[in-house]
């Protein structure tokens, strides 16, 4: 069985990430575990532009401009993400959101 590859494929595909991402959010117990979800919902973001500028876009770099500008601030919410995790951690000697209710601001 061949999928066939066109644009409702891509955003089906893209949904599919996107509800994991979501589930992930909300379903983790742990930090990093909500991270790795948040990188789902931004690959299926991605997705969608580059399925729209296969497809749709009469400029071909627009999509892929935008799927890289993603990624970049996929890569920093990462980095940034996990240094949080890292402090938050040697404070708390925990990582579950729950046990970090005293935290103020």
């Amino acid at each position: 069985m061949m999928i066939s590859a066109n644009l409702n494929t891509y955003l089906i595909i893209a949904a599919v990430l996107l509800v994991i991402g979501l589930y992930g959010m909300v379903q983790h117990r742990s930090l990093i575990g909500m991270l790795i979800s948040s990188e789902f919902i931004l690959n299926g973001a991605a997705l969608n532009f580059m399925a729209f500028n296969r497809f749709v876009a009469p400029n071909p770099a627009v999509g892929q401009i935008y799927a890289l500008f993603i990624m970049g601030i996929a890569a920093a919410e990462a980095a940034i993400a996990v240094s949080i995790i890292i402090a938050v951690y040697r404070k708390y000697q925990s990582e579950d959101p729950e046990d970090l209710q005293d935290m103020k601001m």
